[in-house]
This record gives structure tokens, sequence and C-alpha cells, in this order.
């Protein structure tokens, strides 16, 4: 045999080869067929997260903007936070390693700061971790969830995400919180009641013996109190974790101590109710950096202090300026102040032609033409008082 033919003989099986390696590739495949998600999932009504972020970043760089639509502190967190984590990744045991299992540090500076025992808290990845955690550990289908509204709508998602049934209670205004209307919805079919104190986006806040005699009156029923704003208010139940083996109180520090990028959360309850909990708990949720973190804020409570003081006073000062131009403003316990104006659209966007973004909350039932505006610090708010001046 050549060496003519033997080359020949080469080309010809590689071109057939590939004339067959082509077919395959022009073949049209067989459609798939459709995965849909769960029928449970398929009839929710998606959280809308309106974030002014893109737009905010879109600004030139010397345009001062004020971002006041999630309630988020207008402030860096202490700079023993930045420390404590600069720290960590030059001279810690490195960001391969998964974070501290359980959040143990972090736990026992949490038992220090609100007096509950280490048993009785968890630490989540974020607040909304603990209201979908205890949903996915306590609901089922079926179930009957008590909620006043207008409220944190995140957390009617994870509830019909389990199949229960929401069960809203309305008062006669957003800012009526409508007591005997909650328990007259209240059945032993209430698996779960859900308040907010202080409420987003009303700020109303629920007085602990209202919170302890729905914990005795109902003892079937799970009450789980949400104060992600507790540091605002200074009113809180989480003593009543000690008496009441059916409470759940869920905190944060993504507001008032300024780590809402680093996403830590954390609930207080029953050590047989955070048992329960622990079933389906994953221990390394929260990052390394976020458990530096938060034990770092909680070691600097002066500046926190200072800054609830800044707080505290810039909501004078919004209150007096609203009232002087006779326009209805809500000034609440949290670290926000709700305004009704008589044309959301055009009011939001001369807000946001001055650098100014808020949240639109006039879809709540009882909130018709009110948009939500978080608070800073006297500085901040007097630099913004001067922007929206003519406006209102």
């Amino acid at each position: 045999m050549s060496n003519a033919n033997l080359d020949f003989r080469m080309v010809d099986v590689a071109s057939k080869e590939g004339e067959r390696e082509t077919q395959r590739l022009r073949a049209v495949p067989q459609p798939a067929a459709r995965i849909d998600v769960a029928p449970t999932i398929q009839a929710l009504t998606p959280y809308e997260a309106v974030s002014s972020q893109a737009a905010i970043e879109a600004q030139p760089d010397h345009r001062t903007v004020f971002k006041l639509d999630w309630n988020e502190s207008t402030i860096e967190p202490s700079p023993r936070v930045t420390a404590a984590i600069a720290q960590y990744l030059t001279h810690g045991r490195g960001l391969n390693w998964y974070p501290r299992l359980g959040s143990v540090e972090l736990l026992d500076a949490l038992a220090e700061y609100t007096g509950v025992s280490t048993d009785s808290l968890l630490v989540t990845n974020g607040s909304d971790d603990a209201l979908h955690l205890i949903c996915s550990t306590y609901l089922d289908r079926g179930d009957d969830v008590v909620i006043p509204v207008p409220t944190y709508n995140h957390f009617m998602v994870f509830a019909q995400s389990r199949g229960a049934n929401v069960i809203t209670v309305r008062g006669e205004n957003a800012f009526d919180p409508n007591l005997e209307g909650i328990r007259a919805q209240m059945t032993r079919r209430t698996r779960l009641l859900y308040l907010v104190s202080p409420n987003n986006p009303t700020g109303m806040v629920f007085d602990p013996e209202v919170v302890a005699a729905f914990c005795r009156d109902f003892p079937e029923t799970i009450v789980m109190l949400d104060e992600a704003y507790f540091e605002f208010s200074q009113v809180t139940g989480v003593n009543l974790v000690r008496e009441f083996d059916n409470l759940i109180v869920t905190r944060t520090f993504s507001k008032a101590f300024g780590l809402a990028g680093l996403r830590v959360g954390y609930l207080a309850a029953s050590p047989a109710l955070v048992d329960g909990l622990r079933r389906i708990y994953n221990p390394k949720s929260v990052n390394s950096l976020g458990q530096i973190g938060a034990i770092a804020a909680l070691g600097d409570l002066d500046y926190l202090n200072a800054f609830l003081d800044e707080v505290r006073e810039s909501k004078r000062l919004l209150g007096e300026f609203f009232e002087a131009r006779g326009v209805e403003a809500y000034i609440t316990s949290a670290n926000f102040v709700v305004v009704r104006v008589g044309d959301i659209a055009g009011t939001l966007e001369a807000l946001e032609s001055r650098g100014v973004y808020v949240r639109d909350r006039s879809s709540y039932p009882g909130l018709e033409g009110c948009l939500r505006m978080s608070v800073g610090t006297v500085e901040q708010t007097e630099r913004l008082l001067e922007r929206i001046d003519d406006l209102f």
C-alpha cells in the first residue's frame, strides 16, 4: 500500500467523521418537558424589592444623594467593625474556611446584650432568614396565620410558601392596631400570629403587656414579634421569652447597627422552640465577616446610642418642618417618617430630581398618597431639609 493511498484514506475517514459530527450537531432536539415550580409557590405574589441603588450609583461622583428608601442606617457602622474585619482579613484564619459554626462567640455577646441565655438564641443570615426559618419549621399546609396590615410583606411570602392561610386584619386606619380585630380572627386553628414592633411602614408599637396577653390567651399559637427596629423605640418583649414558650422575637443588625451589607440577624425564644428550629437550621449560614462585625458592633454601644440620639433629634426637626407647612406626617418610633402628599407620583419625581430617594408606600391599605423616608443624623437632616424646602 502506497503512502499516497494511506494519506487519501486518512483524509477520507476524517471527512466522513466530520460529516457525521456536523449532522449530529445540526439535529433538532426534542423539546424538554416543562418543569414548573411547586403549586404553592406558583400562587405566590413575589415580594417587591424596589431599590434606588442602581440609580444612585449612576449619579456623578460629586453629587450628594440621600438614600432614604430602605430604612438602612445613614452612617457607616462603628469604626470598631471595620477595624475588626480588617484585622481578621490580614491576620485571621482566612476566608477559605467555613465560618464559626453556630456563631458561638456572637451568641455570648448577644446573651449579654439581650439578657437572654444562649440556649434561647439563634443567629441567622439577617432577620429575613429567621422569619423564613420559623415558617419552614412550624407552618404546614392549611395552617392559619393572622397578620395585622399594613406591615412587612415579605413575611407573607414566607408563610404562603408553606401553604398556610394568611388572614389579614385591618384597623379603621393604617395606624390603628385594632387589637380586638386581631383577637376576633384568632382560633384554635391559628398556628402563628405575626406582629412587627415598631411596625413597618406605620411605626406602630405593640406594648409588651399586649404581647404577653396574646401569648397567655392563645397558648397553642406561636406569637412572632418582629423587632427589627427595636433599638430606635427601646420597647421590647424579648424578656417575655423566659415566661412564654410560644413567643419568638426576631431582630437584625441591618438597621441601627448599620450592617445591612453583612446580613446578620437573630431570634430569641424558649429552648424548646429553638431546638425545633435547629432541625433545619444551617449552622454555617452566617458568614465570618458578619459574625466578627456584629460582635464588634455590640462592643461599641456608645457609638450606637450616639446615633440613636441623632435620629431622635432629626425626627423632631422633620416633625417641625412638615407641621409648619401643613403637611400630614407621621413621626414614628422607628428610624423613618411617613408623609402623605396630594400628588405621590409628582412628589417622588421631584424628590429624585433633587437626589432624594424615598419609598412609595401608597399602594398599602390606608396609606394612599404616602411615602416613607428614612431618618439620619442631624447634619444630614438639615441638608435634606434645605434641598426639599421649596417642594413642601
